[in-house]
């Protein structure tokens, strides 16, 4: 089965035998993109979280074949060292990571909330970012989703 979709902004075609593959294993093992992590493999820690026509999806339970046509976006495709997203520079700001595995996923769970919500409360943050993290670096993580918001709304200026 022949898939075709975007990554982080680039046409690509993969062949899959299996349409229901996970997403997740497509974009780490096909397409060679490791920042994407797998956790639980049940969607329920968030570590493998990428967007999905700019939604944020946990792709351990996403099959490949519902990416055809669409735009996915990973952590190595939402800034970089040059020009970081404001998430990612908050989280630099911040020093959030501890062992940082599941940082990737918390990173692009905050963006797809920022882009829907640039003024997040404690109760918005709470209820959207549902992540897991072993190391619990919660209370560094809510400073930069606060970090990010202001920074993502002095970029609208």
């Amino acid at each position: 089965m022949n898939i075709s979709f975007k990554i982080n902004n680039k046409d690509v075609s993969v062949e899959i035998e299996d349409g229901n593959t996970p997403l997740l294993w497509v974009v780490r093992d096909v397409l060679d993109l490791k920042g994407t992590k797998f956790g639980c493999g049940k969607a329920s820690c968030g570590a493998c979280t990428l967007h999905v026509n700019d939604v944020a999806i946990r792709s351990c339970s996403y099959a490949v074949k519902f990416a055809e046509g669409k735009n996915v976006t990973t952590i190595e495709g939402l800034g970089d060292a040059e020009n970081p997203h404001p998430v990612q520079q908050a989280w630099i700001d911040e020093i959030v990571p501890q062992c940082g595995y599941c940082q990737p996923g918390f990173i692009m769970a905050t963006a797809a909330l920022l882009k829907e919500n640039d003024n997040p409360t404690d109760e918005d943050i709470d209820k959207n970012i549902i992540n897991i993290c072993r190391c619990a670096t919660y209370y560094r993580m809510r400073k930069a989703i606060h970090r990010a918001a202001e920074l993502t709304r002095a970029t609208k200026i």
